[in-house]
């Protein structure tokens, strides 16, 4: 069930493809274009190799949807028609019930509501219904955007939420209802209602068009930021258009509602829209994560184009391709699209797409006429978007299209270049370390065996595969050669686990790492009889901490290809085939690295104490260590001097 669940749900946020037994595809937690996420079925678990992220599908929803624990419990079971019981809650328990959780439901409930008085009322019906069917969206359009309509009541809406029983708390934070002296009223009455999505698809807020022709009256209204929504970090559409947009290698962004709708109606669904804000950098993240491509489709109004620049040098920034397209005079991408064919739509897009510079040229270049100052102006506007360009081929390959467009030597286009990049070199390496995010700490290169001085990272490398080995392999059988009766050796075969907890305790050793040493003891606590516990109960934790470290241990993000043996002929030696030596060099591996922890510590508290006799017991310690640290070394053939 956990396999099933896992491919099911991550799928439905991460666009993934089948590598042998698991999937792999783009970090929807890093901006990375390399494939480093990674799903295993098998396991019910997930690992994100960029961003450090891992677990099972209850820390994904956690992480990905921002959710608490309860909440992704909640979620999946909604999803799969599961009851779950709870305990009756009391009103202090309701009054501090997560604050995304009420702003979710009452979402969902507003969403459902709008649908049901578009589709169902003679109000909607007659209104909205026919509004939307004038802009020639049909009835499965509709209702794959979850178009709906808000009664031109004063609080009809707003009644109906108090009726369920949502707070006049809630309904104000989501904007859904305002109030004045005389009570709620509904925000988005008399209105066509336009959900807005999150990725997962799952309704975090609303904009409403007036049907009115009244100029004095805005023609949207949108909802305002909350904790489910930040306009800067969601794009119309989107949650439909992902695998499109990965499938084609390139998202259409549009400017309007409408212009994604009537796009998708038309057959083209690699298409999002920024909702009449300026395009962000939270944005063109989001879009980073399918695609290095992005081709704007713009109407003909130069005022709104111009205003757009930003934008397109944002891009530029982010180190994506960018290009421009232009629709006849008279036509936008919504007119454009009721009006031709998907393949009509394709082929113009195609063949009227521009880069940026020649776009910008050609914009800009008859305003500026044969005014030598507005000139100049327009090519060091042009250098200084080039300059953006975070790959210095890409900016090569510019200058020389600009140099040849406005027949302006090469050499002098350098010079500017040069001058803005010599300005800022520091505000762009943090531009480019934020973009990347933290880099996870990569453990020091250590020789064969770690001989050197141990390092807190050294240590936790080697308990980090102590636990590994141990959850990995725990239930496989191993022959051990053991002292018998009379001074001969005899094999007996054990367990992996009884194998690497019998040198934990006949040791005496405790994991330093508090999240490995807990796994080891309630790995131990599940163990009975002759029964080993299953990994389940370590990726499926409630502890997000102790289902993250399992995961991470148990996906590598390099698996040996089929096509040594399928293509080849060659059988590599895997580490479950070489099983003994791999958790006998575990355990003496672990030994060696505390033993030399230990006597790093106590040469560090003889140089710090000045009692004689207190130095010459360390110093007797000491050398206890160093003869136990010889002993160890023999097993790797290693000689001490």
């Amino acid at each position: 069930m956990q396999a099933a669940v896992i491919e099911d749900i991550v799928g439905e946020f991460v666009v993934l493809k089948r590598s042998g037994s698991s999937y792999r595809g783009l970090s929807p937690f890093s901006s990375e274009r390399t494939p480093s996420f990674f799903v295993v079925p098998s396991k019910g678990i997930y690992k994100d190799f960029s961003s450090g992220k891992g677990g099972n599908v209850v820390d994904f929803l956690m992480q990905y949807e921002k959710l608490t624990y309860p909440e992704a419990i909640r979620w999946l079971a909604g999803r799969y028609q599961i009851d779950i019981e709870e305990d009756e809650k009391s009103d202090q328990d309701v009054a501090l019930q997560n604050e995304r959780e009420k702003l979710s439901l009452l979402s969902e409930f507003a969403r459902g509501y709008f649908s049901e008085q578009l589709m169902d009322t003679e109000e909607g019906v007659s209104i909205g219904l026919s509004y939307f069917h004038e802009r020639g969206f049909s009835e499965d359009t509709i209702r794959k955007f979850q178009l709906g309509y808000c009664p031109d009541g004063w609080d009809t809406f707003s009644k109906a939420a108090l009726e369920k029983g949502f707070s006049k708390d809630t309904m104000l934070k989501t904007g859904l209802s305002r109030e004045r002296e005389s009570g709620l009223y509904d925000f988005f009455r008399g209105r066509v209602i336009f959900p807005i999505h999150s990725i997962a698809g799952k309704t975090i807020a609303f904009a409403g068009r007036t049907l009115k022709a009244d100029k004095g009256v805005a023609k949207y209204f949108n909802s305002p930021e909350s904790e489910l929504y930040n306009k800067s970090n969601v794009l119309f559409g989107m949650h439909l258009a992902k695998n499109a947009i990965v499938k084609e290698d390139n998202c259409y962004l549009v400017e309007g509602y409408t212009d994604v709708i009537s796009l998708h109606q038309a057959g083209v669904e690699n298409v999002v829209a920024s909702s009449g804000t300026s395009l962000t950098d939270g944005q063109i993240k989001l879009i980073r994560r399918y695609t290095a491509n992005i081709t704007i489709l713009y109407d003909g109004d130069s005022a709104g184009i111009k205003a757009s620049f930003r934008g397109i040098d944002l891009i530029l920034k982010s180190g994506m391709n960018v290009r421009v397209v232009l629709f006849p005079d008279g036509d936008d991408p919504d007119s454009f699209a009721r009006k031709h064919s998907t393949s009509e739509i394709q082929d113009y897009v195609k063949s009227n797409a521009r880069d940026f510079i020649s776009f910008k040229v050609s914009l800009l270049s008859e305003e500026a006429g044969k005014d030598p100052i507005k000139k100049a102006a327009l090519i060091k506007g042009i250098v200084e978007s080039i300059a953006l360009i975070p790959d210095a081929i890409s900016r090569s390959v510019y200058l020389q299209e600009t140099s040849r467009q406005l027949s302006i030597e090469e050499r002098t286009l350098y010079i500017e270049l040069n001058q803005i990049l010599a300005k800022q070199p520091r505000d762009r390496q943090s531009a480019v370390a934020e973009e990347e995010g933290p880099k996870e700490e990569e453990t020091p290169r250590e020789e064969a065996i770690g001989l050197q001085a141990t390092s807190e990272d050294g240590l936790l490398a080697q308990e980090r595969d102590f636990v590994r080995l141990l959850l990995t392999y725990g239930d496989r059988m191993v022959k051990i050669a053991t002292a018998a009766e009379g001074g001969e050796e005899k094999e007996i075969e054990v367990t992996v686990a009884e194998y690497l907890v019998h040198h934990l305790k006949n040791d005496d050793m405790r994991l330093n790492d508090e999240v490995l040493q807990q796994i080891v003891e309630e790995y131990l606590d599940l163990t009975i009889d002759d029964s080993l516990p299953e990994t389940d109960n370590f990726t499926g934790h409630s502890d997000s901490r102790i289902s993250g470290i399992t995961s991470d241990l148990l996906i590598s993000k390099y698996q040996l290809s089929e096509n040594w043996t399928t293509k080849h002929l060659i059988y590599p030696e895997t580490e479950e085939m070489l099983l003994k030596k791999a958790v006998k060099d575990c355990i003496h591996r672990l030994k060696l690295h505390k033993v030399q922890q230990m006597i790093r510590l106590l040469l560090e508290e003889i140089s710090a104490t000045t009692d004689t006799e207190k130095i010459e017991h360390l110093q007797r310690e000491h050398h206890e260590l160093l003869q136990m640290r010889k002993k160890i070394s023999q097993y790797f053939g290693t000689v001490i001097l």
